[in-house]
């Protein structure tokens, strides 16, 4: 019997090795997720290793969650040691793959659509949605003067600086770092062709975006943008009121007018086209890339007033005279008040 004890030894310790192997790979080394897909899990500044786990609650296995509170009691996953960002939790990751990529903050970027907003309220509010900022904070920052100025703007031509484009970005980036991204992009988007057409024009890079911006509020149609940028050119050139009904919207704040009434026109604002000669200090929304090149590319034309057409197809009727001019906007009206719009 005593020669028996030896084996007995090596199979319990097998045992024991094998049970331990079990354990660690169905706490550790076992799939994380019980979701089919990959979701996401997002860590702000507020996030405790407790808060962390709870995040992922509805989203690991009972097992695996133990595993991973496991190890971040182990790791000194705390305190400051708990990085911001998004992550990704892909199906069939394992729970030790998942902590080591949470602990070392190895996040997945995500594609930021840089949105034609009105405002620089409104693209702070879009901006918050999609990334860890704070959507007071970036209005903030837009309206303060010192800090437009390090970009070169100020808070009138800043909505000039983006380009309405899709950009990979971090969900944690700051607002510094994402100001430095739309710079780079901003320089890219204006090469040599694009910059020498506006200086043929007598125009800068934020002047033509702020006239994109207003062409941009006409109409949908970008077939019909670079007609009504030869019109708006001409009045420039002839220091003729650009007269653009969206800068009255713009001036109220009220960008659900649909009728601009002449008590509208006496806003006191250097927005107001109709009282101001040339263009208004700087964009009235994030203009388009095909705004943009609407511009720099515009009709070479004699028309110096347009009307939207009374059939309300989103296109213009176009004249050179006034007397014209007048015979277009008299079947609008018409048009307007048939259909009762106020």
């Amino acid at each position: 019997m005593k020669k028996l004890r030896p084996k007995v030894y090596v199979y319990g310790a097998a045992v024991l090795v094998a049970v331990i192997a079990i354990l660690l790979y169905y706490f550790f080394f076992s799939t994380f997720s019980k979701k089919t897909e990959t979701v996401y899990v997002y860590i702000d500044e507020d996030d405790t290793r407790d808060s962390v786990v709870v995040k992922l609650q509805n989203i690991g296995k009972p097992h695996s969650l133990t595993g991973f509170s496991t190890l971040s009691r182990h790791w000194g996953y705390d305190g400051d040691k708990v990085r911001t960002g998004r992550y990704a939790v892909e199906a069939g990751m394992s729970t030790f793959t998942l902590f080591r990529r949470i602990k070392n903050g190895m996040q997945s970027p995500i594609n930021l659509t840089i949105p034609e907003s009105r405002t620089t309220e409104r693209l702070a509010g879009a901006l918050a949605h999609k990334l860890m900022l704070d959507s007071t904070e970036t209005a903030d920052s837009f309206a303060d003067s010192a800090f437009c100025a390090k970009y070169g703007y100020d808070t009138a031509t800043i909505m000039a600086l983006f380009i309405p484009d899709t950009y990979e970005v971090y969900w944690n980036i700051s607002l510094e770092k994402l100001m430095d991204k739309m710079v780079k992009s901003h320089n890219h988007f204006w090469n040599n062709g694009r910059k020498q057409k506006a200086e043929a024009m007598g125009l800068t890079p934020n002047e033509v975006a702020t006239m994109a911006s207003i062409i941009d509020e006409e109409t949908a149609n970008n077939g019909e943008k670079p007609m009504i940028a030869g019109m708006y050119y001409n009045r420039l050139k002839t220091n003729m009121p650009l007269q653009a009904d969206p800068t009255i919207k713009f001036a109220h704040k009220d960008f659900a007018l649909r009728r601009i009434y002449n008590k509208l026109l006496s806003i006191d604002s250097p927005y107001n086209t109709y009282k101001n000669i040339g263009l208004p200090p700087g964009p009235i929304k994030i203009a388009s890339v095909a705004g943009i090149d609407a511009v720099l590319n515009h009709v070479d034309h004699d028309y110096m007033y347009m009307c939207a057409k009374e059939d309300f197809s989103g296109t213009h009727n176009f004249a050179v005279t006034y007397q014209e001019h007048l015979r277009n906007a008299a079947k609008y009206t018409k048009a307007l008040n048939e259909r009762g719009i106020r």
